[in-house]
């Protein structure tokens, strides 16, 4: 199969659908990769490394994408992209398809095939391909948010560890799945007072064995969530339904009451944020400010650390892109049932039901892959 990896254009985008050890595992298993040019560059990577493991260099993205069967992203297609894509075409990427109406639209009028990376589940409906890229917003929305804090980017002035005979400051986290765990990770290494909210006993539980008193879990309800925030210095939200829009339990009336300074990091904006005064911002311009809150809630927060994302995606991402590539998508998705959840637009008819019904969208309830 003919594979191409464009340079990603979203605002200060620097990850990569595949570096180099990837590619010599494809073209290995007799597959032919274009690379546009530069396309690794924000991550030092040159093209010089991709063509000493038989990759092409192609100077364009219409070099790339003519050239090419299936096409292997980061993110989700931008404007200028979806105009390139042929009926032909599978493409491999995150799409977060249920926060978005009118891509998933555009999509679909391509008449293409689209896997999300995002709802591809593992053992136990896991999402293998999804949580490096939890572990590392979840990391880095501490960091942001604790930087945030300080006065001179618009704060309170909290450090968030405190100093002898001062209190940390303090953290909450509204959701234990991975980003949720890797956000109190780094938190409570920072020594912040850190609470965490879910509905999933479960995970509180093992979490109150792993931490003990370091940390504090509470039942997710509105009112543990309001009564929990209001003097928070950074609140975190991690919500994930997989593949379905992030709910608001985060209203604006809650957040009125929150102290001025404080910040709010929205893990979930990709999947539309579960702040009700969410909305999404870019690396370029990342927060602004509601009701003296700052909020930031950047659509591709990994992107800040594109060193450490890409090898994580790509060590997540190869197994199938290999399974794709020599089997196809047909018989990848007859193979594996976990593959199949993947499939979120298959010749452009729209087959995954939440995204469906999140968007008011027919969808194509049975996929016919002998027709």
């Amino acid at each position: 199969m003919r594979i191409g990896i464009p340079k990603e254009i979203k605002n200060n985008e620097n990850r990569v659908g595949l570096l180099p050890y990837a590619v010599a595992q494809l073209v290995g298993d007799g597959h032919t990769v274009y690379v546009e040019k530069n396309a690794a560059a924000g991550i030092g990577v040159t093209d010089q490394q991709y063509e000493e493991v038989g990759a092409f260099i192609l100077n364009t993205p219409e070099e790339i994408f003519n050239s090419s069967d299936m096409i292997i992203k980061v993110k989700e297609p931008q404007p200028s992209e979806i105009a390139l894509f042929k009926p032909h075409h599978i493409v491999y990427t995150y799409l977060h398809l249920a926060a978005d109406k009118v891509l998933t639209e555009a999509l679909m009028k391509t008449g293409a095939t689209f896997i999300a990376y995002e709802t591809i589940t593992g053992k136990n409906n896991s999402l293998p391909l999804l949580r490096p890229m939890s572990e590392v917003a979840g990391k880095v929305a501490v960091q942001v948010g604790a930087n945030y804090l300080q006065k001179n980017n618009g704060g309170k002035g909290i450090l968030l560890g405190g100093a002898t005979g001062v209190l940390p400051g303090k953290v909450v986290i509204i959701g234990a799945g991975v980003s949720g765990q890797s956000a109190l990770k780094v938190a409570v290494g920072l020594g912040a007072d850190v609470t965490v909210l879910d509905i999933d006993i479960d995970k509180l539980s093992y979490l109150d064995d792993i931490y003990g008193t370091q940390i504090k879990t509470l039942y997710s309800t509105k009112a543990n969530i309001e009564n929990s925030i209001i003097d928070a210095d950074l609140v975190i939200g991690c919500i994930l339904l997989p593949g379905a829009k992030a709910p608001k339990l985060i209203t604006e009336e809650m957040i009125k009451k929150m102290e001025k300074g404080s910040v709010l990091v929205d893990v979930a904006i990709d999947q539309g944020g579960c702040f009700e005064t969410s909305k999404p911002t870019t690396h370029e311009n990342p927060v602004y400010l509601v009701h003296g809150i700052l909020h930031y809630c950047v659509a591709n927060i990994p992107g800040a650390s594109p060193l450490t994302s890409t090898y994580a995606l790509n060590n997540a991402t190869l197994k199938y892109a290999r399974e794709l590539a020599s089997l196809g998508v047909v018989e990848s998705c007859k193979k594996h049932t976990n593959l199949l959840a993947g499939l979120s637009i298959f010749n452009g008819k729209l087959v995954d039901k939440t995204v469906a019904k999140d968007l008011d969208l027919e969808f194509l309830e049975y996929v016919d892959f002998e027709s």
